[in-house]
């Protein structure tokens, strides 16, 4: 993603006091849900009127990503989110969780939707609960994500059972189709700084 400055002629020379924040997602792990969390909040007293979130990810573990979607929604900034490259597992996930309208993908992005997995080894009844529960979370974050796009909630889990489970992988032009994605293009970060001389 392209930053482009733009200061008004009449200034020598300027210091931003905040840098504006572009948030840069790659892993879903705790550290990074932390660190998500951490810039959110900064963002939020550099005066941007939108959060970048780049994604180029293969995915993680879907408990940081619920603690990214929930930074996300209690945030008063508006979010853009922006798949470079690819947006895979919990990555498409959290793509949708850009605003309406500030979804962007790169044309030769590639976006990869499956159902939440599990590792779970023990007894056969804690393996029924981790089970259980990978299938309580694949729902909700399948209904959210639809929701986010406009479909019936179970929009993206019927559509992953047609496929038999498996993998599902999705260019970027039907993305647009699904509405996951709003534009198919990187945007442009513009940092306008200006004089304004008024009188009363």
């Amino acid at each position: 993603m392209l930053w482009k400055f733009e200061a008004s002629p009449l200034l020598k020379e300027f210091e931003l006091l905040n840098q504006p924040v572009i948030i840069i997602v790659n892993k879903f792990d705790e550290e990074a849900a932390e660190d998500f969390r951490n810039k959110i909040s900064i963002a939020q007293n550099t005066g941007q009127k939108v959060i970048p979130v780049v994604i180029d990810s293969y995915g993680g573990q879907v408990y940081s990503l619920m603690s990214m979607i929930s930074t996300i929604k209690s945030c008063p900034i508006p979010i853009a989110t922006i798949v470079e490259g690819k947006a895979m597992s919990c990555g498409a996930i959290l793509f949708s969780f850009g605003d309406d309208g500030l979804r962007f993908m790169d044309k030769d992005a590639t976006v990869m939707i499956h159902d939440v997995s599990s590792a779970q080894w023990g007894k056969n009844e804690e393996i029924k609960a981790s089970a259980k529960e990978t299938d309580r979370l694949n729902r909700k974050v399948y209904q959210m994500m639809a929701r986010n796009c406009g479909h019936p909630d179970d929009f993206f889990v019927k559509k992953v059972h047609e496929r038999g489970h498996a993998d599902w992988f999705l260019e970027s032009d039907e993305c647009k189709r699904l509405n996951l994605a709003n534009h198919l293009r990187i945007p442009t970060f513009n940092v306008k700084i200006n004089v304004s001389i008024d009188f009363d």
